[in-house]
């Protein structure tokens, strides 16, 4: 009998599972799109006032990360300010090397004048969560073996201000902003300080569909309701819902959002976003636990729109509410 390799669940353009356990992740919608989902190799030299480096942390697990470093300029701060970068995908796909980060990402650290730390994150279905979660915890613990001298990395020892370490997440990596900040929250981490966090279009949601999901048309190919069903599928724990504290963490199952040290958060919303209202009910839920919360909204745009590049250079509303958005991220972090 000849065994037969099948796909048993595709996630359209992004994913394909097979019955083996294999993922096909290679990108099969418009090529035009392709370049989008392309590593850039990493560069030490500066290109664009930005040099990159990646590095592996972990060789069991395979965590590692990718570091963005500004060419300085003369009325810089002698330490700048670190942005922990989780990246989105619904925990099944993407790397912080794809292209639609590194353009994002480079101009956020050329603009606001930052580090960027960009987590490898471990994907699922083969890392189901809380692995990223647990992977960005221990880029947290790394940057503190880093502070207190018992791990070396030059650029943050030079240039780097541990405390003011703020975390930043894309959609999926929004979720990952709450729980490691939850967790930075509950040890010492001392001398890193985690001075705020950033949430860019959250990936909160519910078991049970909520009126935006419902009545919204997604103009993004970022998020499709298919997306958001087969993604949390594959990576929330087994026999768990979206109701699940990594995916509602203001729902009944996830602990008392008052009983959280968190730090100040700018939550960043897109106003024709398919999870709007969940990630508004968060924001509403954080207010009234006594949290420090800032919102941006972006008007007439939907869910990650600042990383479609061809959006960004084509269409002049998309160009400035990217602008806006990396204004008020420098905002944030001037002030935090």
């Amino acid at each position: 009998m000849v065994y037969q390799k099948k796909v048993i669940e595709e996630v359209a353009c992004w994913l394909k599972l097979f019955n083996d356990g294999s993922v096909d992740r290679t990108w099969s919608g418009p090529p035009e799109a392709e370049f989008m989902a392309k590593p850039v190799p990493p560069h030490e030299e500066f290109i664009g006032g930005v040099a990159v480096r990646d590095l592996t942390l972990d060789t069991k697990s395979g965590l590692g990360v990718r570091l963005y470093m500004p060419e300085r300029n003369p009325d810089d701060d002698e330490k700048l300010p670190i942005v922990v970068h989780f990246h989105g995908g619904g925990f099944c796909i993407s790397q912080p090397e794809w292209y639609m980060y590194y353009h994002i990402y480079t101009r956020l650290v050329n603009s606001a004048r930052v580090m960027c730390v960009s987590v490898k994150l471990r994907l699922a279905p083969e890392h189901r969560l809380p692995a990223a979660c647990e992977d960005g915890h221990s880029v947290l613990q790394w940057l503190r073996a880093v502070a207190l001298g018992k791990l070396s990395e030059p650029w943050l020892e030079a240039n780097g201000d541990f405390k003011r370490v703020f975390l930043i997440g894309d959609s999926s990596g929004g979720n990952l902003v709450h729980d490691v900040a939850a967790r930075a929250g509950a040890e010492d981490l001392a001398p890193v300080r985690v001075a705020g966090g950033i949430p860019i279009h959250p990936g909160f949601v519910r078991a049970e569909r909520s009126k935006s999901e419902l009545e919204k048309k997604s103009d993004s190919p970022f998020l499709t309701l298919e997306m958001v069903d087969k993604f949390l599928a594959l990576a929330l724990p087994i026999g768990s819902t979206k109701d699940h504290p990594l995916t509602c963490p203001m729902g009944p199952v996830a602990p008392p959002l008052a009983n959280l040290k968190l730090p100040p958060f700018l939550v960043v919303l897109a106003e024709n976003d398919l999870i709007l209202d969940t990630e508004i009910e968060y924001c509403d839920a954080m207010k009234k636990a006594g949290k420090d919360v800032e919102v941006l909204v972006n008007h007439g745009v939907g869910h990650s729109f600042y990383l479609n590049k061809i959006a960004v250079e084509m269409d002049p509303h998309t160009a400035w509410e990217t602008h806006r958005l990396i204004a008020a991220i420098d905002d944030f972090i001037q002030r935090h």
